[in-house]
């Protein structure tokens, strides 16, 4: 059986193709700069070579018609007929309030997608994009959402509402929803896993990219997370403030005269470990100008550190303790320096960080000494393929419980 699961962002769709029958990857791919000129499609079958095709992609439909003729193609695609695909995952960035699970995509749920874009106005309305091309270009195959949103809805009031009058809440939804759910959701199910199974433990997941959060997961369950209404809020990260005192909002913006708009560019691309090297967004980057002896280059690094390390002091503080820390994304499996620097001070805690475990990137480790009583993992994140086993659950329950489609369709998922 194979699922293709897309993520749109607004110039660009990622996409993977899954064999669900062993959960391998078949091809994977981005179509970059849609609408932008100089577009491209680069499609990487398994264990082949990448293929780059530059062409004229004016829109999303175009970009995804480009993926499905790849997928099929004689010399680079990985399957004879589109009609081997047999369900859509996507990625919705905002659920708003209404999902808590991922869900078979209806016109119900396409307008209550629609009516969180105002939550999620630079992701959302690209998601949408994405639905509808692929209703359009595949008609007839099911398709299911996914939500950024939706692991995080196990947070109890007290961790979600803001200090305002609740007003602001009960009318306009103002409260903390949480992103990278998937991502929280795959290595939080992984680290027990890795935990012979056991469902009562306290886990801190600590998704680390350029875009960076940190999750408390209380017996397999979500209960706080650092971004919030918006992705801006919580960790610094590459271009990302992260969490700041909000007069500084109006304070800037009368010194400066930057208008709303402006101003939210300024804090989400001009700002975080970008904004205080002075040197770039990448961790890399950074790192190479502190060891050259650049001060604010240093200084950067040590903020991000600090930040990272007293949010998964607060988490331990809100769960009465921890028994798991895991690191994933690019920085987090891939950085054995900022790992290392996170987790100096947390020794309290009874983390102990074993240095030679620690010399990993990209690959599943526990990086914690023998005498650690909390355990510390590197976990590579695999968000595609959580969406893509949603997917097929959501559609499997369907045919079991809806006898009225096609017959096709039901023996895909029978």
């Amino acid at each position: 059986m194979m699922v293709l699961v897309i993520n749109c962002g607004s110039s660009s769709i990622k996409y993977q193709l899954f064999d669900m029958t062993n959960e391998s990857a078949l091809a994977k791919g981005l179509v970059d700069r849609i609408g932008m000129g100089k577009s491209s499609l680069t499609h990487i079958p398994a264990h082949r070579d990448a293929v780059t095709r530059t062409a004229d992609i004016h829109n999303h439909s175009v970009g995804i018609r480009m993926v499905l003729d790849a997928l099929v193609d004689k010399e680079i695609g990985v399957i004879d007929g589109l009609d081997k695909i047999a369900a859509v995952g996507h990625r919705v960035l905002h659920g708003g309030m209404k999902f808590s699970d991922s869900v078979l995509i209806t016109p119900e749920v396409m307008a209550a997608v629609e009516e969180c874009v105002e939550l999620g106005p630079l992701h959302n309305p690209a998601n949408i994009l994405g639905i509808n091309a692929c209703a359009e270009l595949m008609p007839g195959v099911p398709q299911v959402a996914v939500f950024d949103t939706g692991f995080h809805q196990t947070m109890p009031p007290y961790a979600f509402l803001y200090g305002l009058p609740y007003e602001a809440f009960e009318k306009y939804g103002v409260r903390r929803y949480g992103f990278h759910g998937t991502s929280h959701r795959y290595i939080a199910q992984r680290a027990i896993q890795m935990m012979g199974g056991r469902k009562d433990l306290r886990i801190i997941t600590c998704h680390l990219g350029n875009g960076a959060s940190v999750a408390a997961i209380k017996n397999g369950q979500c209960v706080d997370t650092s971004m919030g209404l918006t992705p801006l809020e919580g960790l610094m990260m590459g271009t990302r403030c992260g969490d700041l005192d909000p007069a500084i909002v109006p304070f800037l913006m009368k010194k400066t005269g930057m208008t709303p708009d402006q101003f939210d560019t300024y804090m989400n691309k001009k700002s975080g470990l970008l904004g205080l090297s002075g040197v770039s967004n990448d961790v890399r980057d950074i790192e190479e100008a502190a060891l050259g002896g650049n001060d604010r280059a240093n200084l950067a690094l040590e903020v991000y550190c600090y930040r990272v390390r007293k949010y998964i002091g607060s988490y331990a503080a809100a769960m009465g303790g921890v028994d798991v820390i895991v690191f994933t994304a690019g920085l987090g499996e891939n950085s054995i320096s900022m790992r290392s620097r996170i987790c100096h001070g947390l020794e309290f805690l009874g983390t102990i960080l074993d240095s030679d475990k620690n010399q990993t990137r990209g690959k599943e480790q526990e990086i914690s000494a023998d005498g650690s009583v909390v355990k510390i993992f590197v976990i590579p994140t695999n968000e595609e393929l959580v969406i893509a086993r949603d997917s097929v659950e959501i559609c499997s329950m369907l045919c079991k419980t809806d006898k009225d489609h096609p017959p096709a369709l039901i023996e895909k998922f029978a």
